[in-house]
């Protein structure tokens, strides 16, 4: 009887478990309320100048620079004092090579001039050697035949004829000798001009190694295209951007807002901005300008975001004594009212170009069609087809198993 007690109490129990599953919903449910409604999202930034004017490495365009010697960033500067002191190792190089070359061209341009004088007179001396023997010849080939013989008169007249013609040479070489010389020297006085005018460069280059301030002004440096402020040792180039002196009365912030928390921004939302570290120096301003796209700020993240930028008052930034380039927050404001309703984004479904809601009523899941107002980054106003107390449900879970 015990053994027989011992085999049926698992399976009393197997059936006792079945007897009692019953069906789990677990509805995760949010009950709408009115009240105080306030969207925003959070951007960070630089205060930049609307206009600037630009202050350009010196020199000669593209030529080499080190940076010596600079004045800190944000400096306030007064017109014609000294922002930055530059080296230029390469015009010097450049410089003594066109010297160089210079008096080499001097040289050989003496030495062609000596070539050509020396040609002209061998010239001359044959020219005088031609004329006094062809006038001998001229004299006997004319003489009558009782002063000389017959043979010698014709060999006067042949002597004559082979001078002339020689004459003719000589004369042929002369001018050949002067065109090809003055060639040879108007190459070289190209040459010369041509060295002449690179060491003026590279003269012009050595004597603008310093930049001065054109006017008073907050001097803000430029960044590269690597985001990076030039630093003493940085190699520049003549003509590049080196910094600029920004107009103090009309400065900018431009944020930065990652592209999945930019949705719903305008031109003409509010922002409250303040210095970082600074929220007592806080001020309110609207946005003016959107990029029309989101950008990638870094090459290694893929990560867009969108700019924006939202001018700040002239008065506040005297006196708070702000400059350009110093980082900034922005609570950028959505949405602020004393009275509205709001729902998950979560809880959004979408019926053609209709949202939609479901709401529990009675027990019974119901579809109700909403109007949207505000977007924010993790809830949306409600505008109409929500009611107080309304059961809005989130998300719904599965059923127990029964046996």
């Amino acid at each position: 009887m015990r053994r027989r007690i011992g085999g049926l109490l698992p399976l009393l129990l197997s059936l006792a478990a079945c007897g009692s599953a019953q069906k789990v919903d677990y509805t995760v449910l949010e009950q709408a309320h009115a009240g105080p409604l306030e969207f925003s999202v959070q951007a960070d930034g630089e205060l930049r100048a609307v206009t600037a004017t630009p202050l350009l490495v010196p020199g000669q365009q593209w030529t080499p620079r080190q940076l010596s010697w600079m004045l800190p960033d944000g400096s306030h500067v007064t017109k014609g004092e000294l922002v930055a002191r530059f080296s230029a190792t390469q015009s010097k190089q450049d410089l003594a090579q066109a010297r160089i070359d210079l008096e080499r061209n001097l040289i050989a341009r003496a030495g062609k001039q000596g070539e050509l004088a020396d040609k002209r007179g061998q010239l001359d001396v044959d020219m005088i050697q031609v004329d006094g023997q062809l006038a001998i010849a001229h004299r006997y080939a004319h003489a009558t035949l009782a002063a000389i013989a017959r043979n010698d008169i014709l060999d006067a007249v042949q002597d004559a004829a082979y001078l002339g013609v020689r004459r003719q040479i000589l004369e042929w070489r002369e001018q050949q000798s002067s065109a090809r010389g003055e060639a040879e020297l108007a190459v070289l006085d190209a040459q010369h001009n041509t060295y002449d005018m690179v060491a003026k460069q590279k003269q012009a280059d050595l004597d603008a190694l310093e930049l001065r301030a054109p006017h008073d002004g907050v001097l803000v440096l430029e960044r590269d295209w690597s985001e990076q402020l030039p630093h003493v040792g940085s190699s520049l180039w003549a003509g590049n951007s080196f910094a600029s002196l920004p107009d103090l009365d009309a400065l900018e912030v431009q944020l930065a807002v990652p592209q999945i928390e930019a949705q719903g921004i305008a031109v003409g939302d509010a922002v409250e901005l303040h210095p970082w570290g600074r929220p007592d120096q806080q001020v309110s301003a609207k946005l003016h300008w959107l990029a029309a796209a989101a950008q990638p700020r870094d090459r290694e993240s893929p990560v867009k975001y969108l700019l924006m930028k939202a001018r700040v008052p002239a008065e506040a930034v005297r006196r708070y004594g702000w400059a350009p380039g110093q980082r900034f927050v922005g609570n950028i404001l959505l949405l602020k009212t004393p009275h509205g309703m709001s729902v998950p984004n979560l809880a959004l479904g979408g019926d053609g170009d209709a949202a939609t809601v479901r709401v529990l009523s009675g027990g019974d899941e119901v579809v109700r069609k909403l109007k949207l107002g505000a977007r924010g980054a993790t809830r949306t106003q409600v505008l109409d087809g929500l009611h107080e107390g309304d059961r809005i449900l989130l998300a719904t879970g599965g059923t127990g198993a029964g046996a």
